[in-house]
């Protein structure tokens, strides 16, 4: 009779409420309480560990993009062209002003002017050509004919320096000069004295209307090449001119022409002397004026050269355009 009210007891004794929950108000309460609080510290501690795995992470890209980075700036460096050195001079001389007056009167006593030839770009290139002919009736004629070219070559990336491009063109000038068809007493010699280097180049050239007398003087001054070309005939029957005559008025205006080249640029460069090493002159020097972006002027054939049998074509410069040839045809003089 006591028992069930005993079970009654010990069901509701605080000693079975730990074996039944659910049962009593303070065993009903804790252990929700316990769950909540690690609800709580897990998702903090995951969010810690995400934050820190995040900053390592963004620290790990970082460290891996510096690298990269540091090697797209080296092949970026180095991908680059190499810088080259300014041209020594910018611009050209008045092509017909570059003789003195005096010095026109000796060469071609009967054209002190000159003609100048066509050019698209007068700082690149140009040239001028005088005539002479002294015509003394029954005696005959003295005929002279000079032209003065010039050519300028600026620095490039990717073509190299002026002086550089300069030299490879005067070289090619000298070869037009010894290669004209029909020279005869063909001689080469160095002219000291003249720019960086310079060459003559003398040679007779038989025509119907006599023996022409050609001296061709190749120079070249940092990165500009000059070429005068001078002949002289007796024609009708009056004598030849001598040769040597001939010679020391040409290397006379080389030297002067080449010295107008500087004067033009305000002494930028050589002074128009010559130079033990001409590699070294172009290297030494100093004062460099600013070329201007480098477009190889087009050439244009001299209007003044005469058109005969032994007229020779312009010749092609080392960037692709015409050039003054440097064995410039003889002017016929058989109307005369």
């Amino acid at each position: 009779m006591h028992r069930p009210a005993q079970r009654d007891r010990r069901e509701q004794s605080p000693a079975d409420g730990a074996g039944h929950q659910g049962h009593g108000p303070g065993a009903g309460r804790r252990p929700g309480r316990l769950l909540w609080g690690a609800a709580v510290v897990v998702p903090a501690m995951l969010i810690a560990a995400g934050c820190s795995s995040g900053s390592s992470e963004d620290g790990g890209d970082t460290d891996a993009k510096k690298p990269a980075a540091s090697a797209t700036a080296s092949d970026s460096a180095s991908s680059s062209p190499p810088a080259v050195r300014e041209a020594a001079y910018a611009k050209l001389p008045d092509a017909c002003a570059v003789l003195a007056k005096k010095t026109l009167e000796d060469l071609v006593p009967k054209d002190v002017k000159g003609k100048a030839g066509s050019s698209d770009d007068t700082d690149t290139r140009a040239n001028c050509s005088w005539d002479s002919l002294d015509n003394n009736g029954v005696k005959g004629s003295q005929f002279r004919w000079l032209n003065v070219a010039m050519l300028r070559f600026d620095s490039d990336a990717s073509r190299g320096e002026g002086d550089k491009r300069a030299q490879e063109y005067y070289t090619k000038q000298v070869a037009d000069a010894q290669a004209v068809e029909g020279a005869k007493k063909a001689k080469t010699e160095p002219v000291p004295g003249t720019g960086d280097e310079a060459t003559l180049v003398r040679y007779d050239l038989k025509k119907k209307e006599g023996v022409f007398k050609q001296q061709t003087v190749v120079t070249r001054v940092e990165n500009v090449v000059l070429t005068l070309d001078y002949n002289g005939a007796g024609l009708a029957g009056d004598k030849t001119p001598d040769a040597d005559g001939l010679v020391k008025l040409a290397k006379k205006a080389a030297k002067e022409a080449v010295a107008s080249v500087a004067s033009a640029n305000k002494g930028g460069g050589s002074d128009g002397g010559s130079s033990p090493d001409a590699s070294k002159s172009s290297s030494d020097s100093k004062d460099s004026k600013g070329s201007k972006d480098s477009k190889d002027a087009k050439g244009s054939k001299d209007s003044t050269q005469a058109k005969d049998s032994g007229d020779s074509g312009d010749e092609k410069d080392s960037g692709g355009k015409s050039a003054p040839s440097a064995g410039a045809s003889l002017k016929s003089a058989a109307d005369s």
